[in-house]
């Protein structure tokens, strides 16, 4: 038996008009662009006049010896930053849900949410400050201890651990309300089943907790799996200098810098065609163990 729409229902597809005309507008119309990838890209010619060269561009960039360092930078950066971010919040959610005091809980809460309002543009700002080898306060006090002083964002050793530490301490605060509400999902009476049978905090922790939010860190770390190749163009773009390209230096960035830099537009678009391609299986593959492990779906 068919089902006949309400009046309701037309009005609800009506207020999805304006966002479906942005994803348009914004989003597939634009890829029309990819075609400058197969073009040796003339601005003045434009994308219709431009001479086509296959696939000439991505042999360029294969060739290129910058183009394996960049793509292990990303990876690299990338999964360090999904391990970080997967382990730091969950830590931090456990021991706050051990807090008895609501109000102490609630203020540790919201400073650490803080950040994660803050855009990178202002955050590498204090960070260039806090981390400066002159009169940075974390160098001085490296200096205190008597060590000499550390060029962390000048030093390619170094960069990628900073941008794994700031990158954690801007998104865990928003990633432990996640596990929070989680928490807040488990039958009490469980603990005390536990205490009556003498299990103690540990035990609890171990054999209730964990398995209780175990779905949403199913869900979290398989979803994640998308961004294998968004190692975060705002934090990189912001922080890097020449000094780091050989450890800092990612997809985003090489792109930026070949098409806005070099003008070499047809190499850039290949750049990114292909990390839109990979991105799309992972983000394929993300969203079926998701579904596969933790029955989320989207539709």
């Amino acid at each position: 038996m068919t089902k006949k729409f309400k009046l309701s229902d037309y009005t609800l597809y009506l207020m999805l008009l304006p966002g479906l005309a942005l994803i348009i507008i914004f989003s597939y119309i634009p890829m029309a662009g990819l075609a400058i990838g197969f073009q040796q890209f003339n601005p003045t010619k434009g994308l219709f006049g431009s001479d086509y060269v296959g696939l000439e561009n991505f042999k360029y960039v294969y060739s290129l010896d910058d183009t394996m360092t960049v793509l292990r930078n990303t990876v690299s950066i990338a999964v360090m930053k999904m391990a970080a971010g997967l382990v730091v919040p969950i830590v931090v959610a456990l021991l706050l849900n051990e807090v008895g005091k609501v109000f102490f809980r609630k203020g540790v809460q919201t400073l650490i949410y803080l950040p994660h309002f803050l855009s990178w543009v202002i955050l590498s700002g204090i960070l260039m400050d806090v981390l400066s080898p002159s009169d940075g306060i974390v160098n001085q006090f490296i200096s205190f201890l008597g060590f000499k002083p550390i060029f962390f964002l000048g030093t390619p050793s170094w960069f990628q651990p900073m941008l794994v530490i700031s990158d954690v301490w801007k998104e865990f605060g928003f990633n432990t309300i996640v596990y929070l509400a989680a928490l807040t999902g488990i039958n009490p009476n469980l603990y005390e089943a536990a205490q009556m049978d003498g299990a103690g905090r540990w035990k609890q922790t171990w054999h209730i907790t964990m398995p209780g939010i175990l779905p949403i860190i199913i869900l979290l770390s398989t979803l994640s799996l998308g961004n294998v190749l968004n190692a975060g163009f705002d934090q990189v773009f912001n922080l890097y200098s020449p000094v780091v390209y050989s450890t800092g230096d990612i997809i985003d960035t090489y792109v930026y810098r070949l098409g806005m830099i070099n003008f070499q537009f047809g190499v850039a678009t290949a750049v990114g065609f292909f990390k839109s391609v990979v991105s799309f299986i992972l983000i394929s593959t993300s969203y079926f163990l998701a579904y596969r492990f933790a029955n989320y779906r989207i539709f």
